[in-house]
């Protein structure tokens, strides 16, 4: 198995310990389509060629892999938080952990409004109804 088949395969376990919809966890197992996420509702990002291109820009500066998105607006700032994997395996037990609101997901967020505020970090997701928001 490739590093990249690895990385897809954990992608695809934290998207179901996300209790992200299994029909975008599926789409994403047979044809790399990532959805993103709007106060819960699901598209997919290749429906948003500016996002796609920002998430394949993340993926092949960084080595990572994007598996899912979300889009807010945090104080009048745009923001987008692509929840990636890491290409280091030692690192995959701390991408998402439990907590008493939701889930600490790591990510690369990007402040659109910003860019110079873009950085790799944790965000709080909650999950519901087969779709993540961020909440923090």
């Amino acid at each position: 198995m490739t590093k990249q088949e690895r990385m897809k395969e954990k992608a695809i376990e934290l998207m179901k310990k996300l209790d992200i919809y299994l029909p975008y966890i599926q789409e994403f197992k047979d044809k790399n389509r990532v959805c993103f996420f709007e106060g819960y509702g699901g598209f997919y990002v290749d429906q948003e060629p500016e996002i796609e291109q920002k998430m394949k820009e993340i993926e092949d500066k960084h080595n990572c892999l994007v598996y899912a998105i979300t889009h807010e607006h945090i104080h009048d700032d745009d923001v987008y938080s692509f929840l990636v994997i890491t290409e280091e395996p030692d690192e995959w037990n701390d991408l998402v952990m439990d907590f008493e609101h939701g889930k600490i997901v790591f990510a690369y967020v990007w402040n659109k409004s910003v860019d110079y505020f873009s950085e790799f970090g944790d965000v709080v997701v909650k999950c519901w109804g087969g779709g993540i928001k961020r909440i923090c």
